[in-house]
């Protein structure tokens, strides 16, 4: 699994319909009112990668395996979620359980589809879910605040340290700023951001869902997201759901037709996927046979037996070395074996971090 993403936002937005493109599915049902989607749908979706292919090929592998991420349509969210409003506290606690937010602004006109705010503004609509979202930061960080003073009192190290960093987090939440721009933590306090689970530690991608004309180009409701998006350090990419689920329906063949006269090189998934892992900081490693060629993910940073780890603990736990051939060594070389003829193939060990492509063989004794 690569990373799973709540597909959150504002009614009628696109959300659902989004869903139901990106996984081929329809269930999320889409409709034009709010609260269409009772309970989080989720769906895992296959990564495109056209180096599996290409690896896949030299191989000759009977079995191409891509990794795959997961996505899931969280119910729409209206002003007053923080206090429970409309599908609020089903909203929240769907969201904590996500490792990052694909946030979906209306970027279209069509006045056959209501706003719940009655015109199109994407920026307004991110703000609206943000301030909720942060509303609800603040409740979490206050009960949890006032239990660990007695605990830091009585000198617990720990207590102190998390009371440390929530006030921090509670001073710039209370400025307006999500936890995630918290600034002047330290490398120890970045580390315990994740175990508070605040909603807005969690990374953000826009996606301006936007008409079908305005696929290829964006439009001037693009242009504030991406400005919005750029302030905060933030990732954006540009989707229209209805070419999306019109995409969803074709062969391979006939897709690529369509996109091509749309101006458009790859579908939105695609898109979405390399910000997603961008945001996330993912990469991807493969393991390469005869019998399976498979795409693996990890995060940045991850040394090779944590990538064993990936595949089967057994791997980790035993790990004695990674034989590793970069991709393009891999194909310049046309396999393993013309890699290890020309030397390509290295022999790296548990202090070995993972580069994106890395092509891996992993030893190991349990």
């Amino acid at each position: 699994m690569g990373f799973n993403c709540g597909i959150v936002g504002l009614p009628n937005v696109g959300k659902s319909t989004l869903f139901n493109a990106l996984t081929q599915t329809a269930a999320a049902e889409a409709a034009n009112y709010p609260f269409c989607t009772i309970e989080p749908n989720t769906g895992r979706v296959a990564v495109p990668d056209i180096r599996l292919t290409a690896l896949a090929e030299l191989a000759n592998s009977k079995t191409v395996i891509p990794t795959h991420l997961e996505f899931v349509d969280i119910a729409g969210l209206v002003r007053g979620a923080s206090k429970g409003e409309g599908l609020g506290n089903q909203f929240l606690g769907n969201i904590r359980e996500v490792d990052a937010i694909a946030h979906v602004l209306r970027c279209f006109e069509d006045g056959e589809i209501t706003h719940v705010d009655g015109d199109v503004n994407p920026v307004r609509d991110a703000g609206t879910v943000e301030t909720e979202l942060m509303l609800a930061d603040i409740d979490s960080l206050e009960r949890r605040m006032t239990a660990l003073v007695k605990k830091s009192r009585g000198g617990d190290k720990d207590s102190k340290a998390d009371l440390a960093l929530m006030e921090k987090i509670f001073a710039h939440l209370s400025d307006g700023q999500p936890a995630r721009s918290t600034p002047g933590l330290t490398d120890d306090e970045t580390a315990r951001l994740p175990h508070l689970q605040l909603l807005t530690a969690k990374p953000v991608l826009y996606v301006c869902n936007v008409a079908e004309s305005d696929a290829a180009t964006g439009n001037a409701y693009c242009q504030l997201v991406a400005d919005k998006a750029a302030a905060e350090g933030a990732a954006y990419v540009i989707v229209s759901a209805a070419i999306e689920s019109e995409i969803a329906q074709l062969d391979e063949a006939d897709k690529t037709e369509f996109l091509g006269e749309l101006g458009l090189e790859e579908a939105g998934l695609a898109r979405l996927i390399r910000a997603g892992y961008s945001l996330l900081d993912l990469l991807t490693f493969f393991t390469v046979g005869p019998k399976e060629a498979r795409a693996w993910t990890v995060a940045k940073g991850a040394t090779a037996p944590q990538a064993a780890g990936a595949i089967h603990t057994d791997f980790q736990r035993g790990f004695i070395r990674a034989e590793t051939i970069a991709y393009a060594d891999y194909l310049a070389c046309k396999g393993e074996n013309g890699a290890k003829e020309a030397g390509k193939l290295r022999i790296e060990g548990s202090d070995y971090k993972v580069v994106d492509g890395d092509v891996f063989h992993f030893r190991f004794n349990v």
